[in-house]
């Protein structure tokens, strides 16, 4: 089996905490609306903001994601009877600085002391991975940030993850693709990369095309996947 030369990163769930942005909302003065259905309105945006993203790959009307998450978002407020747009303004704000899983940045340092290349592949605008990432303390340890913006479709098209062999020069062999959403995994795996998949929540895998070469728990093992 050929030895890994790169790792790739999905961002949304797998670097960065995606119910953050709703959890810290709640949290705060202004946010007293959302105590009790935080959870589900986090849930509830983020289904949404990936469903939107295949609905329109299929129909063929691209929105960055910046416009999908904003869309989603208002679906999310509605369906939990929120209509404050201080409150939305509030949950865009954040989620450009949502909190990592605090076991990413030492993973992260680990493949950096490697010498290996730690890119990011993500839905996420360029705009809005730079500011996840300066926010999140992630900035020195990502290299490249990647965007599906350079490809115009959303994952799991083939075309997103094609970005990375055109950026690093090397076969998808060689490639470990790291993703908490099995979706993407196997999208990855269907590709051609090797992955692992990040099951934080105990799921069963989805049928689909692609299975990963590895399923871990956070992300703390990544690293010694590529001794």
């Amino acid at each position: 089996m050929s030895a890994i030369q790169a790792a790739v990163f999905d961002a949304y769930g797998t670097l960065f905490d995606v119910a953050g942005a709703a959890r810290q909302a709640a949290a705060e003065p202004r946010g007293a609306a959302l105590a009790d259905v935080w959870p589900k309105l986090a849930s509830d945006w983020r289904a949404k903001q990936l469903s939107y993203t295949w609905l329109r790959s299929l129909m063929g009307l691209h929105a960055d994601f910046a416009a999908v998450t904003a869309d989603a978002l208002d679906w999310a407020m509605e369906a939990s009877g929120i209509s404050d747009p201080a409150i939305r303004a509030r949950l865009l704000a954040l989620y450009d600085e949502l909190p990592c899983h605090r076991e990413a940045p030492a993973a992260r340092a680990r493949l950096r002391d490697r010498g290996l290349p730690r890119a990011i592949l993500s839905n996420g605008t360029h705009a809005m991975l730079a500011s996840a990432c300066r926010a999140a303390g992630l900035a020195d340890l990502v290299d490249p940030i990647l965007s599906i913006e350079d490809a115009g479709v959303y994952k799991p098209h083939p075309a997103v993850y094609r970005l990375a062999n055109e950026r690093l020069g090397l076969p998808a062999e060689r490639i470990l693709f790291v993703s908490a959403n099995g979706w993407d995994a196997a999208g990855a795996a269907a590709f051609g990369f090797r992955t692992a998949w990040i099951n934080r929540l105990g799921e069963p895998a989805d049928h689909l095309p692609g299975s990963p070469d590895h399923v871990l728990p956070d992300l703390s093992s990544v690293p010694d996947l590529v001794r």
